[in-house]
């Protein structure tokens, strides 16, 4: 790899980590889910990096890599309605609630 996965630009970048485990038999479901979140997301205002991964150890588990521009863009991402549809349609697919987990890029 020659460049780093990313490169923070401005202190007032956030970057979060959620991850999702799916329900046993809603897996696809949730992926599908999560992929349609990506893609739309993708385009909010102040989105940096908007990436679904399939955990490669644990099937049924994603994890979400996001980074906005500011605290204030990733407020406004969560007040979408795709993302707070997004929330509703995934929560009777979970086996348990999703976590967020904040990142800070070391230099």
């Amino acid at each position: 790899m020659t460049e780093p996965l990313l490169t923070r630009h401005s202190t007032e970048e956030v970057w979060l980590m959620p991850v999702f485990i799916a329900k046993a038999g809603h897996e696809a479901d949730l992926q599908e889910a999560l992929l349609t979140l990506q893609t739309v997301s993708r385009k909010d205002p102040g989105c940096l990096h908007y990436t679904v991964f399939a955990d490669a150890h644990g099937p049924g588990t994603f994890v979400l890599f996001e980074g906005w521009s500011r605290s204030e863009d990733l407020k406004a991402h969560n007040d979408e309605n795709h993302v707070k549809e997004f929330v509703k349609k995934v929560e009777p697919l979970l086996a348990v609630p999703f976590s967020v987990t904040p990142l800070n890029p070391l230099p």
